[in-house]
């Protein structure tokens, strides 16, 4: 049988830092509004490195931004104008816990577009749920690679700069660098780490 709504599609923009993904993000939202389609984009709080109330790229490319403190709250944002809302964008979507996968397949059963950005890998080279989840369901899946600070080979690594093993350390350039395969060096062995929720280091 024919849907009554025919379904939407979950398009994944992943990579290390310095890759653009946000930046590639904002292109897609761009090009939605240029096809006069409703869009809605949404960030954590987590994340304020470049501004306030905006998807920001590493090149300074914005897009405004709904600032949320984790899925349930973008939920509620979100649901309170479902019906105005085509295409709907998530930046940092690392920082947000595995219900996002939820949400995500929700909202394509209800027809809509959702293009999600983020990390795909941690500081120790491990997947970063929830985004190693979001591609194995997604319709679209752009790995995108930055470039090796240290030889300029295509990086698919963040290096962090310094001594903190913990999981979620919000920075930019000084505190990462991307890095090919050959020169990353995560600081330990992931199964000695213990990575705490994002909610517990946001609290």
């Amino acid at each position: 049988m024919t849907p009554a709504v025919p379904p939407g599609r979950i398009e994944v923009i992943t990579g290390p830092m310095f890759s653009g993904k946000s930046e590639e993000l904002i292109r897609r939202m761009k090009r939605a509004r240029i096809a006069k389609q409703r869009v809605i984009c949404f960030k954590p709080d987590i994340d304020l490195r470049y501004h306030k109330t905006a998807i920001a790229s590493h090149s300074a490319q914005t897009h405004d931004a709904c600032v949320v403190a984790n899925v349930d709250r973008l939920r509620e944002a979100l649901f309170a104008q479902i019906d105005e809302v085509e295409v709907i964008g998530i930046d940092e979507a690392q920082f947000f816990d595995e219900s996002l996968l939820s949400l995500s397949l929700e909202l394509v059963h209800l027809g809509k577009r959702v293009l999600i950005a983020g990390l795909d890998t941690t500081f120790a080279g491990d997947p970063f749920c929830p985004i190693p989840e979001l591609m194995a369901v997604a319709d679209e899946v752009e790995k995108l690679s930055a470039v090796c600070m240290r030889c300029g080979a295509p990086a698919i690594h963040t290096q962090r700069l310094g001594g903190s093993q913990e999981l979620v350390v919000v920075g930019a350039a000084g505190m990462y660098e991307a890095r090919c395969r050959a020169h990353f060096e995560p600081f330990a062995d992931s199964e000695q780490l213990e990575l705490p929720s994002v909610e517990a280091l946001k609290g």
